[in-house]
């Protein structure tokens, strides 16, 4: 018998494994700017960086885009801005912070829930090697 929580991991793994292609790609690119660039600079270089990279790979990718706050039909505050949104599907949030705390995949989760998208990649890349600074999260 099938539960509604076997359904729900289902679901959970089948968007996983439908974007497994393309968050790779989007993993190797920041492998790739993080091998140029290495720790230490700031958010903004990283991000134009990122999407230089994945333009070169032909990923179609939008940058900062606004999501705006509406409140039962009432805008109560500034926009809030994604980093990468890749290919009207993946919320790409990058950092460039000390150690990834909880309340930066708060963030993820939260824009991936208002941009209904079913993956998100939280990249770290203050880290010697970025790949142990990737988390991707599913909804």
């Amino acid at each position: 018998m099938t539960t509604e929580k076997d359904r729900d991991t289902e679901k959970r793994e089948g968007s996983m494994l439908r974007e497994e292609g393309l968050t790779h790609e989007i993993i190797g690119a920041a492998i790739e700017v993080h091998s140029f660039w290495g720790p230490g600079l700031y958010e903004e270089i990283y991000e134009r960086s990122m999407m230089y990279e994945l333009r070169l790979r032909n990923i179609n990718a939008v940058n900062q885009l606004s999501i705006p706050l509406i409140y039962k039909g009432e805008r109560v505050g500034d926009d809030l801005k994604v980093d990468v949104y890749v290919e009207n599907k993946i919320v790409v949030e990058l950092k460039a912070v000390t150690k990834l705390l909880p309340v930066h995949e708060g963030q993820l989760l939260t824009y991936m829930r208002l941009l209904k998208a079913p993956v998100g990649l939280l990249v770290n890349f203050n880290e010697a090697v970025v790949r142990q600074g990737v988390r991707r999260l599913v909804l």
